[in-house]
């Protein structure tokens, strides 16, 4: 006990005399030792695979596939007299009637009450007549559809247990990072339960599947029939749910994606109290902002989210305009059109947020009440505008250029209320082509300005080129999509 002491005693008379910057350097570097210390790689995974292994189950399906043909049928030369009796024989059951087939699938799934509620991928269970799950003391049950979610491939399926079942809880995706261990444990190529360990590879993947995409990349082996299956962090909680893979054998080469449970809990929670998904509603139609774009709106860097369309909706109600860019929603600042499409998607419906735009060279709030996407998914949106009715040309910038007349609505399917220039044919050798204008395409807005004649891109053009700009905006139509398009005046 003496000798500690007078250990004690040193060790405080050294810190007495360290400056304040050595002292805060040796904290930081014990700090960092003992988080390192704590994350390094374990011994042994078979404690926590033991212990989570009985909340992860098997899933397969049964679907009934009608016309479904149980054995090629030869071929038989076109015309021959014996042509029906074949396609009869082949394709059709007794009597006539269309041949029936069973198709199975198999997957991975995980239980996250104890009153049998299970998560899943949409793909495992999709279209499928019966969906029989497999605990991992081998019993089965069959489980019942609840609700699903094709634009992250999420699905809740619930089972009537006769006793509480082992499950598992959402951690935080956000809080691990590139580098952490994590575990993935499902049913691969149909084998059983089986368990892969590997680390985080990369966060914040879209493998442009949905518009809510935020994938885990890890190197964890993840096969056909992992899929639905639980991605664990070393706390045991799941921090994905196993949805794909890229190979080029369709086997795991170490690039395997999770949908991170910052996702995932907000979609479940929404299927276990509604039986779908209620996603907030901004009501505008947006794209990313280039270079040119943002020159030509006077912003200093290419953030944020342009508003290219604004159908009738609460965006619309609430006074956002197309050419509005959107740096900010309810207290967050937006980087780009996939962050504004995340952030809206997560906001209750019904709620009253701060949208911050800028518009001619200044920003202004908005206050906009979300409407819910599904529902508006369900409405069909037709853009409004005036006719014009002079017959003229003009060639800019690479682009043929032509007034609207019967003839031009009936060759690009326009409705009378439209309005614009249309684009008669492109160079592909100009700025124009290269940013996507094509043949057909319609101008509405030049320079933020409505257009309805050639004549008037060209004034438009010729007024940039005079005050020193370098870029100006097309607002263009194809279709039902709209879009900005920042077009380089040196060219």
């Amino acid at each position: 006990m003496k000798s500690l002491a007078i250990s004690k005693i040193i060790f405080t008379q050294h810190v007495r005399s360290m400056s304040i910057a050595t002292f805060m350097t040796i904290v930081l570097l014990l700090a960092q030792a003992i988080a390192g210390h704590a994350r390094g790689a374990p011994e042994s995974f078979a404690d926590l695979a033991e212990k989570l292994s009985p909340s992860v189950v098997n899933i397969t399906t049964t679907t009934t596939i009608e016309g479904a043909v149980d054995q090629p049928m030869p071929q038989i030369p076109k015309g021959s007299p014996f042509e029906d009796l074949f396609k009869d024989f082949f394709n059709n059951g007794p009597g006539g009637q269309s041949r029936q087939r069973k198709s199975s699938a198999l997957g991975s799934g995980f239980i996250i009450s104890a009153d049998g509620y299970i998560v899943t991928n949409n793909h495992v269970i999709d279209k499928a007549d019966e969906i029989v799950i497999e605990f991992f003391d081998g019993n089965k049950l069959v489980a019942k559809l609840m609700g699903r979610d094709p634009k992250t491939d999420i699905a809740l399926l619930k089972v009537e247990a006769i006793t509480p079942l082992p499950f598992v809880g959402f951690g935080n995706s956000d809080i691990d990072r590139v580098g952490d261990w994590v575990m993935a444990i499902g049913n691969p190529l149909g084998q059983g339960f089986s368990v892969s360990a590997g680390i985080i590879s990369a966060r914040n993947r879209t493998l442009r599947s949905g518009p809510y995409d935020d994938f885990i990349q890890t190197d964890a082996a993840i096969n056909r029939g992992n899929s639905g299956g639980p991605l664990f962090n070393m706390n045991g909680e799941v921090i994905g749910v196993n949805t794909a893979i890229i190979s080029p054998n369709g086997g795991s080469i170490g690039l395997g994606f999770s949908m991170s449970s910052k996702v995932v809990s907000r979609v479940v929670k929404q299927l276990q109290e509604f039986g779908e998904t209620r996603r907030g509603w901004l009501g505008v139609q947006i794209q990313d902002i280039d270079a040119d774009m943002a020159e030509a709106l006077g912003l200093k860097t290419a953030a944020g989210a342009m508003v290219s369309g604004v159908p009738a909706g609460p965006g619309a109600d609430a006074g956002i305009i197309a050419g509005d860019v959107i740096i900010s929603f309810d207290g967050v600042k937006v980087a780009d059109t996939r962050g504004l499409v995340g952030a809206v998607g997560n906001a209750d419906v019904g709620k009253v947020v701060r949208v911050i735009v800028y518009r001619d060279g200044k920003t202004q709030t908005i206050k906009v009440t979300l409407g819910q996407r599904e529902v508006a998914e369900k409405v069909a949106v037709i853009p409004e505008a005036k006719v014009p009715e002079s017959i003229k040309e003009a060639e800019e910038m690479g682009m043929k250029l032509i007034a609207l007349t019967e003839e031009v609505r009936a060759k690009l399917n326009l409705s009378d209320e439209i309005t614009g220039v249309a684009v008669f044919a492109v160079d592909e050798t100009s700025d124009a082509f290269e940013k996507g204008i094509r043949a057909g395409d319609l101008i509405v807005e030049a320079g933020q300005v409505k257009v309805t004649l050639p004549e008037d891109i060209t004034n438009i053009f010729k007024e940039a080129k005079k005050v020193g700009r370098k870029s100006i905006l097309l607002l263009v139509v194809r279709g039902d999509d709209t879009r900005f398009v920042g077009l380089s005046l040196n060219n």
